[in-house]
C-alpha cells in the first residue's frame, strides 16, 4: 500500500511536472511515428513506435517516485503467439506492458484511435480495436482479429475485465482471452498488477511507491475447455491480486 498521502499539494505539483513531460513530448513523438512508421516491417515499427514508453515509465519514477518491481518474466514465451490476460485498473499498465511484452497486439476501445496524432500512430501497431456498445459484434471481431494476430505470431494482450477496475474489485472477466488461446492453441499467460494503488484510474495525481507486477506460468490450452481455462486464469489473477493487496 502507498506509504503516505499526505502533501496533495507536493503531489500535484508532481503530477503537473509528469504532464508537461508526457503530453507535449507524445504528440510530438507522433510525428515521426506516422511518417516513418508505415514503412517498416511490423516489428521493426512496434520496436521504433514504442521507445517513448520507456521514457514515460523513467519519467513517472523521477517525477512522481513511483517505480516498478516485476516478477516473473521468465515465465513469459521467447518466441511464437500466446495470449496475455492482464487486470486493468490503471492508465499505468498500458505505458508499462508495451516495454514487457515486445511485439504485442493489444485489444482496446476504438475511441482511442480517433485522438489526433496519438491515436493516428496507434493504430500502426495493429491493435483490435472494439465498439463497445456493440457487445455481439464486438466478440466476433475479437475472434476473427485475434486469430489473424496469433496466426501472425504476434502475442495478443486483452484486459478481460473491459474497462478500469476500482482496487479492491474485482470485476467480471470475460472469456475472450481463454476462447483464443483454445482456438488456436496457444499458451495464456497471466498477469497481475497493482498500479490503481499508487495510478488510480482517471486520477491526475499519482503516489509515490512501488508498482508490483506478477507474471504467473504459461498456462498450456492444448486438448482443454475453454471454461476450464478461463477458471485457471481467473482463479490465478484473483489470488495474485489480493496477494499484491488490490484485491480485498
Amino acid at each position: 500500500m502507498p506509504a503516505q498521502r499526505s502533501g496533495s499539494m507536493w503531489l500535484y505539483l508532481r503530477g503537473l511536472l509528469y504532464a508537461v513531460g508526457f503530453y507535449p513530448l507524445t504528440m510530438l513523438f507522433a510525428i515521426p511515428c506516422l511518417l516513418i512508421g508505415p514503412l517498416l516491417p511490423f516489428r521493426a515499427r512496434f520496436k521504433f513506435l514504442t521507445l517513448i514508453n520507456y521514457f514515460y515509465i523513467d519519467w513517472l519514477r523521477i517525477c512522481c517516485g513511483l517505480g516498478v518491481e516485476l516478477k516473473g518474466r521468465e515465465h513469459l514465451p521467447k518466441e511464437g503467439a500466446y495470449v496475455v490476460v492482464a487486470n486493468h485498473q490503471s492508465e499505468w499498465e498500458t505505458l508499462y506492458f508495451q516495454t514487457l511484452i515486445r511485439p504485442q497486439a493489444v485489444v482496446l476501445k476504438r475511441e482511442l484511435l480517433r485522438i489526433p496524432l496519438f491515436g493516428w500512430a496507434l493504430a500502426l501497431l495493429r491493435p483490435i480495436a472494439l465498439d463497445r456498445s456493440k457487445r455481439r459484434g464486438a466478440l466476433k471481431q475479437l475472434l476473427e482479429q485475434g486469430q489473424q494476430r496469433l496466426d501472425s505470431g504476434i502475442p495478443l494482450l486483452i484486459f478481460p475485465q473491459g474497462t478500469r477496475v476500482p482496487v479492491g474489485q474485482m470485476g467480471k472477466l470475460n472469456k475472450g482471452g481463454a476462447m483464443l488461446a483454445v482456438s488456436r492453441g496457444v499458451p495464456i499467460v497471466p498477469v497481475a498488477h497493482n498500479a490503481g494503488l499508487y495510478w488510480p484510474g482517471n486520477s491526475f495525481v499519482k503516489y509515490p511507491g512501488t508498482v508490483q507486477v506478477s507474471v504467473g506460468p504459461a498456462i498450456q490450452t492444448e486438448g482443454r475447455s475453454v471454461d476450464e481455462v478461463h477458471a485457471e486464469v481467473a482463479g490465478w489473477l484473483e489470488q495474485t491480486m489480493r496477494e499484491q493487496g488490490s484485491l480485498e
